[in-house]
């Protein structure tokens, strides 16, 4: 009898959970139709070239332009030096924690690091405009310092918590065995975290930096504060810019519903979840492609 009423609440349980999963897919899908619902309807004003290809944004102007080429260099560019920054950092973290530290120093250090990916956007954003922005207006002698370079700053310190977290669980799942393998063959230690346990765990360190990489690149506020807003395309490192997101979220309030404003924002949304869903699934395969299997 009780392994009976074990099994019937293992079969609630599982349908359950089905019932959540499908409905989590469902409303996504439902968020999907109404952006491209939303979209396209552009493009019967707008052409897609233009769209994609144009070099400016004027949207309320007597003859609007919506030409969204300098807001994807300004999101392409912040991603790109934001990862540079992260990466690095991210990954010496991750090695020196699962590798290098003592207990205690891993046990300060790691949740310390989690709790810093907690750190709402907005005071990271407001931390960039009244303490980084004066320092690199005052270091570098430049008009403004809400610029590219002070949002990849940012975004990069948003972005190590995720990714030097991951990453560590990553290193630290490799085999105890292959380690002590490499070290019975004469390797040392450094040799054996380069040659052996990054190899190893690569399917974890990939997944984290895409990851890393997809909240950089859907991250709104900080971008939006310390930007610059310049709807310009992008010459150096200390350029204003104005990344897709930041756009979104400072135009929405200013157009009419079912205006051509209006649609060319949710295109600029469909931009954003076409590149999301690529970052995905380059994560699913990459995870995969570099699956430790033990043998």
């Amino acid at each position: 009898m009780k392994i009976y009423k074990s099994a019937i609440f293992d079969k609630i349980i599982e349908k359950a959970f089905l019932a959540v999963g499908m409905t989590s897919i469902f409303v996504l899908l439902l968020i999907m139709l109404f952006l491209f619902r939303e979209g396209l309807p552009l493009f019967g004003s707008v052409s897609l070239p233009d769209f994609l290809l144009g070099r400016e944004w004027y949207p309320v102007s007597g003859h609007q332009r919506f030409g969204v080429l300098p807001l994807i260099a300004a999101s392409v560019s912040v991603t790109l030096l934001a990862s540079a920054i992260a990466v690095p950092f991210s990954l010496s973290i991750a090695v020196y924690l699962s590798e290098l530290a003592g207990r205690r120093t891993r046990e300060i250090i790691k949740p310390a690091i989690e709790i810093i990916a907690s750190v709402p956007s907005v005071v990271i954003g407001f931390f960039g405009m009244v303490v980084v922005a004066p320092f690199l207006q005052s270091q570098f002698g430049i008009d403004t310092g809400l610029n590219l370079f002070n949002a990849a700053v940012m975004l990069a310190f948003m972005a190590i918590p995720t990714i030097s977290s991951i990453s560590e669980d990553a290193v630290s799942s490799v085999p105890v065995s292959l380690k002590e393998a490499s070290y019975a063959l004469g390797a040392n230690r450094w040799q054996t975290i380069y040659r052996i346990t990054l190899p190893a765990a690569l399917s974890g360190i990939w997944t984290s930096i895409i990851l890393g990489i997809s909240r950089v690149i859907g991250e709104t506020m900080v971008v939006l504060m310390v930007a610059g807003g310049a709807t310009t395309m992008p010459t150096s490192l200390f350029s204003p810019v104005r990344p897709l997101t930041s756009n979104i979220a400072a135009e929405m309030a200013e157009t009419g519903v079912g205006s051509v404003h209006y649609h060319a924002l949710f295109a600029i949304g469909i931009i954003l979840f076409i590149i999301t869903f690529i970052f995905n699934m380059a994560a699913d395969y990459l995870s995969d492609r570099y699956k430790f299997k033990e043998r």
